[in-house]
């Protein structure tokens, strides 16, 4: 990998470390610290990545217009900023606004990084966006594990750890990404992008693709929310459930090897290796419906975290390679803008069916979401290939 690639993972790992102390147990501390029902900590979650799509979408216009260093810089102090709000006012209502504030603070930075990854890296293909994905998860696993230790003793303390790494963050972006190339192009408005675009079959493939990922997203959120609260209503520590995320973010760094030869040999084409994926995500669910104990949910994480390293890198290399020239940062906006959106919509239709049913109608609805996200996935290119019969992207 070039070094300015090296940079952007070194400063992925850093960034996601410090906010995966917090983001794991939010639903946890606006429910049992704060007093809230799993609905209003739904709600408030959604608020927080509402603010995180304008700011995927705001960041990949940015990046496009001003080029990465810019908006990366612009993205990571917005957050800091916010980040040192929490650490003095971290009570109800304040703890709204400063959550929303850090949602579309960092909104902005994440379609950058990723667009900037591809951009510095175009020959590397899916490697670039890998590389991205293993380092956010290793600071998923690094923050997890200490996110759990440190809330034994303060949340304040997680916190003040936070805005602690995100300052070295910023250090990092300041001094390391000035010089890391990214040609800015003429961009206007999100509104005038939708009506340039260079190839409308394209950008229809990609919605169709998303609105899939989208789904899944709002599967996989739920172990940030309503199954994080589930966990605590079983007598599982906090420090227990921490540290499924921790083996979540490892399995994901050292099981690189064996994905990759999976891939090679059986998935050699991104649309089998995310059907693939979708499949084990149905499974890990089913699991998890009937865990009632620690192992349960480890086991079903870990089932879980297969189908994600093989959905997740996949959606931002498909989108790469749909995207026409000039239009990268958009595309990668328009991507993360839809992750972020089943994040939004998952904690509320999460909390609002859990509070009406149950987990077991909660859980059937979302193997329900993974099905229609199959066949999503099953048919974003057909138009493409009718009109152009070699595949939209290979392996």
């Amino acid at each position: 990998m070039p070094r300015s690639l090296w940079l952007l993972v070194i400063g992925m790992l850093i960034n996601v470390t410090g906010s995966s102390f917090l983001w794991p147990l939010n639903t946890i501390y606006i429910h049992d610290h704060l007093g809230k029902s799993l609905t209003v900590a739904g709600i408030v979650l959604m608020l927080n990545s509402a603010a995180s799509v304008a700011g995927n979408l705001i960041g990949g216009v940015l990046f496009d217009r001003y080029g990465g260093y810019r908006s990366i810089l612009s993205g990571i102090v917005l957050t800091f900023t916010a980040i040192l709000g929490l650490v003095f006012f971290n009570d109800w209502p304040w703890y709204i606004v400063f959550l929303t504030l850090v949602g579309f603070g960092s909104g902005i930075v994440f379609p950058s990084m990723y667009a900037l990854a591809g951009t510095v890296w175009p020959e590397g293909g899916r490697k670039a966006f890998n590389a991205i994905y293993v380092s956010q998860n290793a600071g998923v696993a690094i923050g997890a594990a200490l996110g759990g230790l440190i809330a034994g003793y303060s949340f304040q303390l997680i916190f003040i750890a936070n805005a602690a790494l995100y300052a070295v963050f910023f250090l990092l972006a300041c001094f390391g990404y000035r010089k890391i190339a990214s040609a800015p192009s003429a961009q206007s408005s999100i509104l005038q992008e939708s009506s340039k675009l260079q190839n409308r079959d394209k950008f229809t493939a990609l919605i169709i693709l998303c609105s899939g990922y989208l789904l899944c997203w709002v599967a996989y959120v739920q172990w940030q929310s309503t199954i994080a609260a589930h966990t605590q209503e079983l007598n599982i520590p906090l420090t227990q459930y921490s540290l499924i995320w921790t083996v979540n973010g490892a399995l994901i760094v050292f099981g690189q090897p064996l994905v990759n030869t999976f891939v090679k040999y059986a998935a050699k084409s991104i649309k089998k290796q995310m059907m693939i994926g979708f499949c084990i995500f149905i499974f890990s669910f089913v699991m998890v419906s009937f865990a009632g104990d620690f192992s349960g949910f480890m086991t079903a994480m870990i089932i879980l975290t297969i189908g994600e390293m093989l959905v997740w890198p996949a959606v931002p290399t498909i989108a790469n390679a749909l995207a026409p020239k000039g239009r990268e940062g958009f595309y990668q906006g328009f991507v993360n803008s839809t992750a972020t959106g089943g994040r939004m919509i998952g904690p509320l239709l999460g909390g609002v069916l859990v509070d009406l049913y149950g987990m077991n109608m909660l859980f059937a609805v979302l193997i329900g979401l993974l099905f229609i996200a199959m066949f999503t996935t099953s048919v974003y290119d057909k138009k493409i290939k009718e009109k152009h019969p070699a595949p939209a992207v290979s392996a």
